[in-house]
């Protein structure tokens, strides 16, 4: 959703809930191909959404179909329930994002709009030349991305959701990349155990609930040891504490376990995902 539609959001959610309530549910929304998510409030039903997606449907003529994603994320593949609205009822679209075009099913696989930023930021920091590890890569938007506005020799993009494998491998035609990413379908440590340990200049751990766990393996894909990982993590901070050195020692507490300094050389706050918590992502450079 371009910075001009959202304008445009406000004000149908606005006629359909009154100022008050529109204002809180219009951020909510996301637009994924030709597929609108709202996700659902705490305070509200699915049900009660539908109001606003048939309105959805009659202002934004693009938009062919509306979900509710349910709050939270569930099971191995870290997948949202989604309920249906109105509209088509289909689940699979085409998204398109700094010019790449990514096919996906948002029932079997996970994409968020409010990543677009961070897939190019980070694509821009990868130099000539330089193999890549993506080791959550779901549908590949990081990793095709990176291929498209980069010159990488290689980038390795592993997912173990047999569902977003199948999307990466369309995906890597749809957008002429073959001959940079490589799918893989796999556990992301078991992937780097077996085939790329001391390969690759740079890593990238783009799913928070898993990040700190993997790490060993991402300092194992890393040449010598050496290199750049961007780290993504969840972080709550209480009244009294600060964002930055709550996250910051988290991260450094963790590389000191397992032997390893670190340069915190760049740190973001992505976005807030509940009351008081928020996704940051960490630029490191492993010494």
């Amino acid at each position: 959703m371009s910075r001009k539609g959202r304008p445009l959001l406000r004000k149908i959610a606005d006629e359909v809930f009154g100022e008050g309530w529109g204002s809180r549910i219009w951020k909510r929304i996301e637009i994924i191909g030709d597929i609108a998510v709202i996700r659902v409030p705490f305070w509200l039903k699915p049900s009660e959404l539908k109001p606003l997606a048939e309105a959805i449907l009659e202002k934004l003529p693009y938009v062919k179909s509306v979900w509710a994603g349910l709050p939270g994320v569930y099971g191995d593949y870290r997948l949202r329930e989604y309920v249906y609205l109105a509209g088509e009822k289909r689940s699979e679209t085409v998204y398109r994002e700094h010019g790449c075009l990514f096919k996906l099913d948002i029932t079997k696989t996970y994409v968020s709009p409010r990543l677009n930023y961070e897939h190019k930021r980070v694509a821009r920091l990868v130099k000539e030349g330089e193999v890549v590890v993506n080791m959550f890569a779901g549908v590949g938007l990081f990793s095709i991305i990176i291929a498209k506005y980069s010159k990488p020799r290689k980038v390795y993009s592993i997912d173990i959701n047999p569902w977003a494998y199948k999307y990466m491998v369309e995906n890597t035609r749809l957008n002429n990349v073959e001959d940079i990413v490589v799918p893989i379908l796999g556990d992301a440590a078991g992937v780097v155990e077996e085939r790329l340990t001391d390969t690759s200049d740079r890593v990238l751990m783009p799913l928070p609930e898993l990040a700190l766990e993997y790490l060993p393996y991402a300092i194992k894909a890393l040449r010598q040891g050496r290199g750049y990982i961007h780290v993504y993590i969840h972080v709550s901070v209480g009244r009294n504490e600060v964002l930055y050195s709550k996250a910051s020692s988290v991260v450094i507490k963790r590389f000191r376990e397992l032997g390893y300094s670190v340069d915190i050389v760049f740190w973001r706050k992505v976005r807030m995902v509940g009351p008081r918590r928020y996704q940051l992502v960490f630029d490191l450079f492993v010494k």
